[in-house]
């Protein structure tokens, strides 16, 4: 199988989407989030979304990636072989219940990869004012496909920092898997594929049980940052970004560890990874960029 790289710049059709409170409140719980500000509706502000529910938001679109690429512009087929590999998460501002959002896409990138064809995905949430909400570029592997000419649209992704040499101010937390997890994070999000809560497919596949979804992986990491990082104030969360690297199984224990920092005007630039129970990463090249306190200002 063969993907040609012109076919990089594809956009892919519209999605409108409504956000309401049940979906944002049931993401925070599908990892355990038991932040105020996801569920106490008495504020004085309201309650707002965590920012990895923009993943929820736009997994119609992924998830049926084949029925958005308009029909005779791409081989919508090869993209049924892909696997998460990447995320790169730009947060404009929170999600709040009661907006309206409108979603456009485009094939970003098409670039060779070692183990076949890397494509990255492009989507832009507006609101109904057209305001920038959210920005998410999905990397996926494309296995045994090989990419036809030198790969386009590498120049036009979002680059992310490289961490400084020292890591002495950071920290690690464990965080428990429990078996039901995965049933959990699919219910409440609607991020539904069986590889994470059927064995029988699981196996079927070639893996020895199902396994945690990788975006609850980084869900589970952007928790602790937030909570640890930005005083619980997911507002202050602009920028995540993270390489899968690894599986995760249900009644393990993974390691969240942030490995360093670096201060700037505006923020700091936070360095993590995830370990499985093996010592193995589980996630890469963690990055997330957090506001300075006096900066904000969302409460």
């Amino acid at each position: 199988m063969e993907l040609d790289a012109q076919f990089a710049g594809t956009l892919l059709k519209p999605y409108q989407t409504h956000i309401d409170g049940r979906h944002t409140m049931n993401y925070a719980a599908a990892v355990s989030d038991a932040n105020p500000i996801y569920f106490d509706d008495e504020r004085e502000n309201g309650i707002m979304g965590p920012p990895m529910f923009a993943t929820a938001v736009t997994w119609p679109i992924l998830g049926h990636i084949a029925d958005y690429i308009p029909e005779g512009t791409f081989p919508r087929d090869l993209l049924l072989t892909q696997v998460h590999h990447t995320e790169h998460l730009q947060f404009h501002r929170p999600m709040i219940p009661g907006d309206d959002l409108t979603l456009a896409g485009r094939i970003a990138a098409i670039l060779p990869h070692r183990a076949g064809t890397r494509v990255v995905i492009g989507l832009e949430a507006r609101d109904g004012d057209g305001r920038a909400v959210f920005t998410e570029h999905l990397g996926t592997i494309l296995r045994g496909v090989n990419c036809r000419g030198p790969g386009r649209g590498e120049d036009q992704l979002p680059v992310v920092p490289n961490p400084p040499e020292s890591t002495d101010k950071g920290w690690a937390v464990e965080v428990f898997i429990e078996p039901e997890r995965p049933h959990l994070y699919d219910g409440c999000t609607g991020i539904v594929f069986p590889i994470h809560t059927s064995r029988r497919f699981a196996r079927q596949v070639g893996l020895p049980g199902i396994i945690l979804q990788g975006t609850a992986t980084l869900a589970l990491a952007a928790r602790e940052l937030v909570n640890r990082e930005a005083s619980g104030n997911p507002s202050r969360l602009e920028g995540l970004a993270c390489r899968f690297s690894g599986m995760v199984r249900p009644g393990t224990t993974i390691r969240v560890r942030l490995r360093a920092q670096a201060a700037g005007q505006r923020g700091r630039d936070l360095f993590f990874d995830v370990l499985g129970e093996d010592g193995q990463p589980v996630i890469k090249n963690g990055w997330a960029f957090v506001r300075h306190a006096e900066s904000n200002g969302t409460s």
